[in-house]
């Protein structure tokens, strides 16, 4: 079973999108990659909190929309890892600067699954494409 940690919601909504549609929108990422189980966080943050991670870990020193932090990656050893004790990682997005929060969840959620739009010959966007299409008619 896929485990969705929404941090920094809480009760509320940002720009309607609720915790419901964050553990929606992780699982059907997650499921396009054949991923079914295991734990992921997504937390929503301020611009000085993720302009301080974006310039820890990819030496950028300013706010970017989304940030995605794998943990337990996909690489051969996972599999040794019981399903329920699987770390995915962590997605971090910055409301003030994401256009669209749906797409910035999907994003970061298919970052975890081992995507990566800046070296493949564009299949991760087109995929985020495709499923953003599915939930917005």
């Amino acid at each position: 079973m896929l485990e969705v940690e929404v941090i920094g919601l809480d009760d509320a909504e940002i720009d309607g999108l609720t915790a419901i549609d964050v553990e929606e929108l992780c699982g059907l990422a997650f499921s396009s990659a054949g991923i079914e189980d295991g734990h992921v966080a997504v937390a929503f943050v301020d611009a000085d909190t993720i302009r301080v991670l974006n310039r820890d870990h990819r030496g950028k020193d300013k706010p970017t929309d989304v940030l995605s932090f794998p943990i337990d990656g996909l690489d051969d050893g996972v599999d040794k890892i019981p399903a329920d004790q699987r770390e995915l990682g962590d997605v971090v997005i910055c409301p003030p600067h994401t256009e669209d929060l749906s797409e910035a969840v999907v994003h970061g959620a298919l970052h975890l699954t081992g995507m990566d739009h800046e070296v493949d010959d564009g299949e991760m966007l087109a995929l985020q494409a495709e499923l953003l299409r599915w939930i917005k008619p």
